[in-house]
């Protein structure tokens, strides 16, 4: 048989002498087909290279059983833990999941999106992009009533539930505890503030300084792509000022333990002259010395609520109309990083 031509019921009903009925039946595994029957027909069928046509199938059905995921980045154990909590759930309910990345871009995340809707995604479940500015790009799956569910990085709307820590409340926790470790003088080096996750933070940051009566000062803002080249020149930034701050709270801990590290390397001593606190309890913050105080949230857990609340909508025990904000724990782990001395 030609290896170039996809091969087909019809063929393997041909060579088995049998129905195209009846090998249908049998490579679903249908009881009415002797198992004798069964195996001939998947001997020849791998014998043949056949491959099942799932695509017309889910023509007809409407539905692929497949979920979409789009996440800024593969490279965060963060993100790791999301999408094995996700995949967990998936699976245990049928689903399998394409997962791409939009690499911090709006752009890539508005291309991202449009290959999961021509794919036939049964939902969406997505972390935005560093700058994506709307989410005009997911109105499609709207429009069709195909659920998006956002999760950690949001977008507020009507039609999509979102699952999300207390943001607010994790800075204001850091905050404090810099404060009651004696910091007064608290820089806050975080991401783009149009994104939920790090506005919601500074606020809380700026809120703890005020019921602390301490005045907010914008200078002592620093705003960053967050990765570790970033944490080493926001502290070549610090090194040069006459007035240096004796607490620094970073959004997320690469960028906080470079920072730390930078600082060291030029005499800075940690915790003594400054504390530092950081964000999301990456591996990385129990391996630098000083082991960093961090804000932890439970990526696993979080990726299998925003799946299950998904497939919630997709089985109709939990109707699309009623969108949901879920808002999971978090928990200040306090290191030597902050501890005064």
């Amino acid at each position: 048989m030609n290896t170039g031509k996809e091969v087909t019921i019809y063929d393997i009903a041909r060579l088995l002498n049998l129905s195209s009925a009846t090998v249908s039946r049998g490579l679903k595994n249908h009881p009415s087909i002797s198992q004798k029957t069964k195996d001939r027909i998947k001997e020849m069928a791998e014998s043949l290279g056949y491959r099942s046509n799932t695509f017309a199938s889910s023509l007809r059905l409407q539905k692929t059983n497949t979920i979409g995921v789009i996440i800024p980045r593969f490279n965060s154990s963060f993100m790791s833990d999301v999408i094995a909590g996700m995949e967990k759930v998936a699976n245990n309910c049928g689903y399998n999941l394409i997962i791409s990345q939009s690499l911090e871009s709006e752009k890539k995340e508005i291309v991202n999106a449009a290959t999961m809707f021509q794919s036939r995604v049964d939902g969406l479940m997505v972390s935005l992009a560093y700058n994506s500015e709307n989410i005009s790009h997911f109105e499609p799956f709207m429009k069709k009533n195909i659920p998006v569910i956002f999760f950690d990085r949001v977008f507020s709307h009507e039609k999509c539930s979102a699952v999300i820590i207390d943001n607010f409340r994790a800075g204001y926790d850091m905050t404090s505890h810099l404060i009651s470790q004696g910091s007064k003088n608290i820089f806050h080096i975080t991401g783009n503030l149009n994104r939920n996750v790090y506005k919601e933070r500074f606020e809380g940051y700026k809120q703890a300084l005020a019921d602390n009566k301490i005045l907010f000062n914008p200078m002592n803002i620093i705003i960053n792509n967050l990765n570790m080249e970033d944490g080493i020149e926001a502290a070549q930034k610090i090194l040069q000022l006459l007035k240096k701050p004796d607490g620094i709270f970073v959004t997320n801990d690469f960028c906080a333990a470079s920072c730390m590290l930078e600082l060291k390397k030029n005499g800075v001593k940690i915790p003594q002259e400054i504390l530092i606190g950081g964000f999301n309890n990456d591996p990385i913050s129990a391996l630098v010395e000083p082991n960093l105080t961090t804000i932890d949230y439970k990526g696993f857990e979080m990726g299998e609520m925003t799946a299950q609340t998904l497939i919630n909508h997709l089985t109709n025990t939990q109707n699309l109309s009623l969108t949901q904000t879920i808002v999971m724990r978090h928990e200040l782990i306090i290191r030597q990083s902050s501890i005064k001395q």
